[in-house]
């Protein structure tokens, strides 16, 4: 009687933990998708643990943004966007510029994610049900169609508080799953170690996979998104605090989760030599090594992903719009509706038309790298401005980190422009 009422106290403590998460459940929407999934799974199975000196960069910068954007908004009561096109110079053009290369990548990566997800739960079926391996498309368009449209109604009758608790199930389903698959099937530790180093592989994809990368881990929406979250959460400056933390715990799960995934992939597939280049590979190569159960539960995990990003993308335009012109989100406008309508069916066109989700999902995880550079300087003018910061100095280490993510991110938008050149 005793243990069950101490277990039931643990599972209260944990859920209430869980619960407890602030916005940073956002920053792990944004950036642990199938996009995230799909290029560490790439990269695990391709190159074993050599990039895992990017992941640990993206991640560090990344969590840097996330704690400067939320501060900003916390001490000036301000959004990003509104902030630019109100102080900048330049600031009106560097925001339409902002909004217009995020949703493209955003909404790309949708694309994919829906692709990705509805062959997962295919997949799914499959291992448990062989027949319907005949009626594939049918079976992936019904499940693509399905999933957007129960999106799709989610967003018309959600709040921020309601978004962010679907997004704490799905995180927290994805973090169990990786971790729990990593038991099963895991690097030798030198590799790990090695992947600390820093090197690019000296292969055909290799410079994109660099690119791919950083779009996913570093990703803009994710910082520029911040302030709102905050905003819908109801800090004030009174809980600067919070928000640091916060932001330190995203960006730590972030690569936690990140790199277990990259783990999983290196130790199941990248020592047979079997890289990964479709969804369907994941399920013959995984299935001897961890057994249909462990299967499953990867499967879960990475489809958990997937849907912890289609809410996130699908509000990322109207969020950014609302940001421009108001810095206030109406979910309950009719421009987020339309909007979010747009992007649900754009998001079906991999699925109604067949494409490769893998390969679209990396190639605009690349794509999402050229606005970083603009979204850093646009930041680093606001926060260093004495009047808007209210007295809040802008320390120097402060500085120096944002201008070396600046200067990383202008070296990954370079690998990137020759990445697709050479691909194109």
């Amino acid at each position: 009687m005793g243990t069950t009422a101490t277990s039931s106290s643990l599972f209260k403590r944990i859920l209430a933990v869980v619960l407890a998460f602030g916005p940073g459940i956002f920053a792990i929407g944004y950036t642990i998708g199938t996009g995230s999934v799909t290029s560490m799974i790439v990269a695990g199975s391709t190159y074993g643990m050599q990039l895992l000196w990017v992941l640990l960069l993206s991640c560090f910068f990344s969590g840097i943004l996330i704690y400067v954007y939320g501060n900003y908004a916390l001490l000036t009561g301000e959004t990003a966007l509104f902030a630019f096109k109100k102080h900048l110079k330049w600031g009106k053009l560097m925001a339409i510029l902002i909004i217009l290369g995020i949703t493209f990548g955003q909404w790309n990566s949708l694309m994919g994610i829906l692709g990705i997800s509805s062959n997962i739960i295919f997949e799914i079926i499959q291992i448990y049900f062989p027949n319907v391996s005949n009626y594939r498309y049918e079976t992936v368009l019904i499940v693509a169609i399905t999933i957007v449209t129960i999106m799709y109604g989610l967003l018309l009758i959600g709040k921020y508080t309601f978004f962010e608790k679907i997004l704490v199930i799905f995180v927290t389903i994805m973090g169990f799953s990786f971790l729990i698959s990593l038991f099963m099937v895991y690097p030798l530790p030198t590799d790990v170690v090695k992947g600390l180093i820093p090197s690019v592989p000296e292969v055909k994809g290799g410079k994109m996979m660099v690119a791919a990368f950083v779009g996913t881990t570093m990703a803009a929406a994710t910082f520029l998104s911040r302030p709102l979250f905050v905003q819908g959460k109801g800090w004030t400056i009174a809980n600067l605090k919070q928000q640091k933390r916060d932001s330190i715990v995203a960006a730590s799960l972030v690569f936690i989760i990140s790199a277990t995934i990259m783990a999983v992939a290196c130790g199941a597939l990248f020592y047979d030599e079997k890289p990964v280049t479709r969804v369907i590979d994941m399920v013959g190569v995984l299935e001897p090594v961890a057994g249909k159960f462990a299967l499953t539960l990867f499967f879960f995990g990475t489809l958990s992903a997937g849907l912890s990003s289609i809410f996130p993308c699908l509000l990322i335009a109207p969020i950014l719009l609302a940001d421009y012109q108001s810095g206030k989100l109406d979910t309950s406008s009719r421009q987020f509706k339309i909007i979010t309508f747009i992007a649900c069916l754009f998001a079906l066109i991999v699925p109604v038309f067949g494409a490769n989700p893998i390969e679209m999902q990396i190639l605009s995880q690349v794509f999402n790298v050229f606005v970083l550079p603009l979204v850093i300087i646009g930041i680093l003018f606001l926060i260093n401005n004495k009047n808007r910061m209210k007295g809040h100095k802008t320390g120097i280490w402060l500085n120096l980190t944002l201008y070396a993510a600046l200067f990383f991110s202008c070296v990954i938008s370079y690998n990137g422009i020759v990445a697709l050149s050479a691909y194109f």
